[in-house]
């Protein structure tokens, strides 16, 4: 990073900034106490500065783009095209569109847990700039995330490529915070039983899931979908957890989160919007517990020696495994080791050395048969914890 660049960011972190970007008072009083599934309005940044510090599991955040626009966009019909040309997406410059990034990311740094992470969410205009910004800050980067647009705006004047996708940064407090929450099983076994993918195939937020006023309009500009907030929540929270939105709009946020069994706290300045908030997540009905509990992390259960299941009587000594098709034998021995051929070790390494290959999951590599049938070997591990042994 150049002298220059740090210069800048330090500078920016001495200047308050408020959401369009000029400067603002400091706050009159200090952190008050944290109020949950509330919607509060006002400056961002005031507000942000109002929060405890460490108080927040989780942050998603949809900043103002600063889309720079020019001129009104036309269909080819000579239609008005419903741009993002709002009062709250305008900047003077680059400079001070970094400086009011790098204010309220800073604020969010501060009110994150230590093992909490912060996912935001930009266009081309501005995520490399918010990006970097994290980076400056301290945030260490897990994920960058497309957000494939299964229903883009065409580009009108032909001038250049589709814009069919927005960018989600996903950032940990720090690159010492390892205990963040990611429920890796839960997004592979909801994906096919296949690890989820960097890019997200969503469709723009349409239909009834859109907010319109009795003239119709559409209450806010760029609501994003309940689904992406959804993968996002169920990805990197748990029930209970306090989630921070602090451009709020019009409660997707607080929504998803009071369906899922989370918490919010929203930010936002223009009442319009936060009032549709308000209604619009009073109408959620939340699932029910059962339905919102994570899925238990493999990591985070029990260790199960191979010789415990021998012990238990769940495996036998001398019977013979194989892998699923039957084609490659290994004799059980008693004392929790596999022989196949002159090959004797654990069901790891001689799963491995059957199929040449460096490693092996032997839990899910060996079988046994059982009534006709094979069986997996994990099969017999979750038995074994399920009666309370491991």
């Amino acid at each position: 990073m150049g002298s220059q660049r740090i210069g800048a960011v330090r500078a920016a972190s001495r200047k308050q900034v408020s959401r369009t970007g000029r400067a603002a008072q400091a706050p009159r009083t200090g952190p008050s106490p944290l109020i949950l599934d509330t919607v509060i309005e006002g400056d961002c940044l005031e507000s942000l500065r109002r929060l405890p510090t460490e108080s927040i599991d989780l942050v998603f955040a949809d900043p103002p783009y600063n889309l720079q626009l020019e001129a009104s966009l036309t269909r080819p019909d000579h239609s008005l095209v419903d741009a993002v040309d709002d009062h709250w997406d305008k900047f003077a410059s680059f400079a001070e569109y970094d400086s009011f990034t790098q204010a309220w990311l800073a604020e969010c740094r501060r009110v994150l847990k230590p093992n909490g992470t912060l996912w935001v969410i930009g266009s081309y205009h501005n995520i490399f700039r918010v990006g970097a910004t994290l980076q400056d800050l301290g945030f260490w980067i897990l994920n960058d995330i497309v957000w494939r647009k299964a229903n883009p705006m065409p580009n009108f004047r032909g001038r250049r490529f589709t814009n069919a996708h927005e960018t989600l940064i996903w950032a940990a407090k720090g690159a010492a915070a390892k205990a963040y929450t990611f429920h890796y099983e839960a997004l592979k076994a909801g994906n096919d039983d296949l690890q989820m993918r960097s890019d997200w195939l969503f469709p723009l937020c349409t239909g009834e899931e859109r907010l319109k006023d009795a003239a119709g309009r559409k209450v806010h500009p760029t609501q994003k979908p309940e689904a992406l907030l959804a993968r996002i929540l169920l990805a990197a929270s748990n029930p209970g957890d306090v989630v921070l939105d602090p451009f709020f709009g019009t409660g997707t946020t607080g929504a998803v989160a009071r369906r899922l069994g989370r918490r919010f706290v929203g930010l936002e300045r223009e009442p319009v919007y936060a009032e549709a908030a308000r209604r619009r997540i009073a109408a959620v009905e939340p699932l029910d517990e059962a339905a919102v509990a994570p899925v238990p992390a493999k990591r985070t259960e029990p260790r199960i020696p191979f010789l415990s299941l021998i012990e238990a009587g769940h495996v036998r000594a001398g019977e013979t495994l194989t892998c699923a098709d039957g084609r490659r034998p290994a004799l059980v021995r008693p004392d929790g080791t596999l022989m196949a051929g002159p090959a004797i070790g654990s069901i790891h390494k001689v799963g491995a050395l059957v199929q040449g290959l460096p490693a092996c999951n032997g839990w899910t590599f060996w079988h046994a048969e059982r009534a006709g049938n094979r069986v997996v070997l994990d099969q017999f591990r979750a038995d074994f914890r399920a009666q309370g042994l491991g």
